[in-house]
This record gives C-alpha cells, sequence and structure tokens, in this order.
C-alpha cells in the first residue's frame, strides 16, 4: 500500500470538519506509523487529504482502478495485473456505494469487482482485498 485516500461517498455518515478533522487525520497518521513499525515496514503510506468521490475518482490514475461491488461478476482472479501495476481500490461506507457513486467511479474509469459471496464490513474489506491481491499478484506465490 503506497497512499490512504479517505474519501466521502453519498451514504459517508463521518463528517470531518475544522478541529475534528484534524484530530482524525493525526489519529490516522498514528495508526499507519504503529502498523508499519509492528510490522517491520519502513515506507510509510502517504495519507492523503480527505476528498470528496468525484474528486478522488477524476485524479486517480492507477493502471488498475477498482471499486468494491458486491453484485459484480468480475473477480480479483480474473485481472490482468503484472509486476509493477498501480491498483487503486475504492471501498464504500456502511451500506456500499449508492448508484451515483457508482457512475460516478465508472465514468472515471473504474471497475467494479466482487469478493464472491461475502459482504464485508468496511474496516475488513480493505485488508481482505488488499490480502488476496497479494496473494495472487504480489510476492507470496
Amino acid at each position: 500500500v503506497a497512499a490512504i485516500a479517505p474519501i466521502f461517498s453519498e451514504r459517508t455518515e463521518v463528517k470531518l470538519d475544522g478541529e475534528r478533522g484534524g484530530k482524525r487525520q493525526s489519529h490516522w497518521r498514528g495508526v499507519l506509523y504503529s502498523a508499519c513499525e509492528q510490522c517491520g515496514r519502513t515506507r510509510i503510506p502517504q495519507l492523503q487529504e480527505p476528498a470528496t468521490l468525484a474528486q478522488y475518482a477524476a485524479q486517480e490514475r492507477a493502471t488498475h482502478r477498482l471499486f468494491l461491488d458486491p453484485d459484480a461478476q468480475g473477480r480479483l482472479s480474473q485481472l490482468p495485473i503484472a509486476a509493477g501495476d498501480h491498483v487503486a481500490l475504492a471501498i464504500g461506507p456502511e451500506g456500499g456505494f449508492s448508484e451515483r457513486d457508482i457512475a460516478a467511479l465508472m465514468a472515471a474509469g473504474f471497475t467494479g469487482i466482487g469478493l464472491g459471496p461475502r459482504v464485508l464490513r468496511t474496516e475488513t474489506a480493505g485488508l481482505a482485498t488488499i490480502a488476496a491481491l497479494q496473494a495472487l499478484f504480489g510476492d507470496w506465490r
């Protein structure tokens, strides 16, 4: 993971304005530092400023732009990912992305991808997907 980008989608319930936003960013940085220290990682992922889904989608330039969608037919194992490819993964809030969010992501070149019959919590979906990507295309082979 090279960067983490908090995004606000249509169904996002957390409001991060002013002082509260600064405190949350500081907390997230601490979590990143602690996690990297615990696993011996020397490169800390960049924590981007929170943005709207539209802002994030418009600026993302990864080789593969994916979003988790429990209704998608595509699976991670079907992706043509090669060594050195960059993957952007958008994970929706509790309740998933709205239809407008999905349309915005698709207009920006994102592809919906499913994790099979499971619907995971927002907190675990990212970790599970990153682990699956690492197992399929990373150095865990």
